[in-house]
């Protein structure tokens, strides 16, 4: 069995409803229930919410939301671990324990079914226990600056000054799209990114983490003029 859970709390201070905001035309959270449902890789397709909102218009697109989330998971310290452990837990208590869980984020606008399942077929490798989608900095950080107490800026390390970009070392962050993960790997380690997790590399195309309104402003113009993969 293979659990899709997509986390979609409630709430937000920076972006008001952020997980049910119109992108595009629709609520932001139905892009990652439409790929993972046209992907069929999921037996269930889920989303843990605090909220009775989020709930009715999850389900309006083919999600099921079979329990609302627990206090202890809706405040502002737990981890996406403890929400998808308390998942598992009351899955577990109906007699279901799925092999795979993938954790989705409600505002990935950019996630694909054909990305979900490359990863999928990634995971059924037994030497793999994760697979996660990830993006190169756009600019090296080993060529940032930091600023002092006093507002002067300098490097934060001052021998890769005249290291050309190109012969650093490439550095990476997370995509913000999914984590699909071995289930028992999940529950030993509490970790989303455990050792032999294969990543997904992206390009900046398709990706664009969104945390403040300029944030979404730039994901709806690349995902309306230059995302590769709209239809």
């Amino acid at each position: 069995m293979t659990l899709a859970v997509i986390t979609a709390r409630g709430g937000s201070k920076r972006i008001p409803d952020k997980n049910i905001k119109a992108f595009c035309g629709k609520p932001i959270i139905s892009y990652s229930i439409e790929a993972a449902i046209k992907s069929k890789v999921f037996d269930i397709v889920m989303v843990s919410t605090d909220s009775e909102r989020i709930a009715d218009i999850a389900a309006s697109y083919g999600a099921e939301v079979p329990f609302l989330r627990s206090a202890q998971t809706s405040n502002d310290h737990a981890s996406t671990v403890d929400v998808i452990e308390e998942v598992l837990q009351q899955y577990r208590k109906i007699g279901m324990n799925p092999e795979r869980t993938c954790c989705i984020y409600p505002t990935a606008p950019f996630i694909t079914a054909e990305r979900l399942i490359e990863a999928h077929k990634m995971l059924l490798n037994d030497e793999i226990n994760a697979v996660v989608p990830i993006v190169r900095f756009s600019f090296p950080p080993q060529r940032c600056f930091v600023v002092n107490e006093r507002g002067r800026i300098g490097y934060k390390w001052r021998e890769n000054e005249r290291v050309r970009s190109q012969d650093l070392e490439p550095m990476y962050h997370d995509a913000g799209q999914f984590y699909f993960i071995k289930t028992r790997i999940l529950l030993k380690d509490h970790t989303l990114i455990p050792q032999n997790t294969l990543p997904i590399i992206m390009n900046e195309m398709e990706v664009q983490d969104i945390d403040n309104p300029e944030d979404w402003a730039i994901a709806e113009l690349k995902y309306t003029q230059a995302h590769p993969y709209k239809e």
